[in-house]
């Protein structure tokens, strides 16, 4: 019995079915505790021997999320923490660094009656900023000081 070409046409295409073999992987990623720090400079203003000054600066700290940290400041070219100082090369101002404008807690590695801040990380994405309230007091600078710029260099370190 003839078949029609169409007939024939599909009982061609109904047995030249496609054959599927499939495997399948895994993707993965590690991720590292890891810290990322920033600091922002901290201009105390202009000081004529009778003013006090006061200024605040941001710390930026960004963390694996759910990772605790402590942010330490320096006692930069001090001896101390008591009194950090800060020089135009020959005089010095004295002025400190604190955690908030309470001006209660000097902002230090946690020795010598000094507070470290910390915190847990929210993710790289959330960036969580730190205040530091700096303070220079006329009555702790009443010696002579010269005309000119002081500086002081702090250095901000993430511990965990």
């Amino acid at each position: 019995m003839p078949r029609s070409p169409q007939a024939l046409l599909l009982a061609i295409a109904g047995g030249a079915q496609a054959a599927t073999k499939t495997a399948s992987f895994n993707v993965t990623a590690t991720v590292a505790k890891n810290w990322v720090i920033s600091a922002h400079p901290l201009a105390l203003g202009t000081f004529d021997g009778t003013n006090d000054l006061a200024a605040t600066s941001t710390v930026v700290v960004r963390c694996t999320n759910g990772t605790a940290y402590n942010v330490d400041l320096s006692k930069g070219a001090s001896p101390n923490y008591a009194a950090r100082t800060m020089s135009n090369g020959t005089d010095q101002l004295v002025y400190n660094l604190y955690t908030d404008t309470t001006y209660t807690n000097v902002w230090g590695d946690g020795s010598t009656g000094t507070v470290r801040v910390g915190g847990t990380g929210t993710g790289f994405a959330a960036a969580t900023n730190l205040t530091v309230a700096g303070r220079l007091q006329a009555s702790a600078n009443t010696g002579p000081v010269g005309a000119g710029n002081y500086t002081d260099t702090i250095v901000a370190s993430i511990v965990y």
